[in-house]
């Protein structure tokens, strides 16, 4: 096969050089056709949209056009056309093409819904499926958009540890580190465990908070934020609440309660308007396909001012829904 450098999906769909030899690498989402032509889209993970690859049939091995199933990986080299369909403005015609990864009939995602519960079942493949990869590409921009507000304003990142002893007032039920033996744990004559006999000589836990290493460097550093993942051993199933997720932190020195406040909204609306800028196709397939209203609800965040009421305030509301039978 001809040596020519690769190009990402993303890349290759925005390109208007048609008649260019071009490099794809992907994994084969559907292929449909006849006997003479095969349509075959092929994605890499670059973005939600596939490309569609032109293969005449003719032109290759038949125990080759045998293996270009739904899940196959390949290498296709093509010349970049004009599309003649719907749905796409460029396609690959496709000259030379080769099988990286074979897949059998058995592979789980054909073309078709899959439920979530399936999906779960099968964790090691769901990032190929839509909903999950437009979940990951918008987590990473989105963790971009993080780091860009807090650094442009002038916070630094701060580390705070994973493994630690402090449960951040009480903050949640703590997931506990252990290097003592299970099966034979060192026992004091109250039957407690003794864990002086442990790695740090202490009872140590996953953390729940980077609260109090980041009140700390705020008092060193002037404005910090942490960010990373944070552990509830809360056995709380429900859409709610998590035992692994990620936590945005700042801290600052000299803050008010407004500066606070003015600061969270203009935090979140950075990062909702990134969002919208950065990860329209994403959230155009989660909006028709998983949560119709979602842009909606989006757009409705930047749409003017937050509320702000006391404390009090808050809690007559929540007591008055609660009255009222909502949730």
């Amino acid at each position: 096969m001809e040596k020519v450098s690769r190009t990402k999906n993303v890349d290759l769909l925005k390109r208007e050089d048609y008649g260019a030899i071009v490099n794809i690498k992907g994994w084969v989402r559907t292929r449909r056709g006849s006997k003479k032509v095969s349509f075959v889209a092929m994605n890499d993970g670059s973005t939600i949209n596939n490309v569609q690859v032109v293969v005449e049939n003719e032109q290759f091995d038949e125990e080759l056009l045998r293996k270009i199933t739904t899940g196959a990986c390949l290498s296709v080299n093509g010349k970049l056309v004009e599309s003649a369909g719907s749905g796409q403005r460029v396609e690959l015609q496709a000259t030379d093409i080769e099988v990286l990864g074979v897949c059998d009939d058995s592979y789980p995602l054909q073309k078709k819904g899959h439920s979530m519960e399936f999906l779960r079942e099968i964790a090691h493949l769901r990032p190929r499926t839509n909903a999950f990869g437009a979940v990951f590409r918008m987590r990473h921009h989105m963790a971009i958009a993080i780091h860009k507000f807090f650094s442009d304003r002038g916070f630094y990142y701060f580390h705070s540890p994973i493994i630690t002893s402090s449960d951040s007032e009480g903050a949640g039920q703590m997931f506990t580190v252990t290097s003592l033996d299970l099966d034979n744990l060192p026992l004091d004559e109250k039957g407690k465990v003794q864990y002086e006999k442990d790695f740090f000589g202490k009872e140590t836990h996953l953390t729940v908070s980077g609260q109090l290493e980041g009140e700390l460097a705020a008092t060193a550093l002037g404005a910090i934020y942490t960010f990373g993942p944070t552990f509830r051993a809360e056995n709380s199933n429900t859409p709610r609440h998590l035992a692994e997720f990620w936590m945005i932190e700042p801290e600052v020195a000299f803050n008010d309660n407004e500066d606070n406040m003015d600061l969270a909204e203009e935090f979140i609306k950075y990062c909702v308007q990134w969002a919208l800028d950065n990860c329209k196709e994403d959230l155009d397939f989660l909006n028709q396909r998983i949560d119709k209203g979602l842009i909606e609800r989006l757009e409705g965040v930047l749409s003017g001012p937050f509320k702000r009421l006391t404390y009090t305030e808050g809690i007559k509301i929540l007591e008055e829904a609660i009255a009222n039978g909502q949730k």
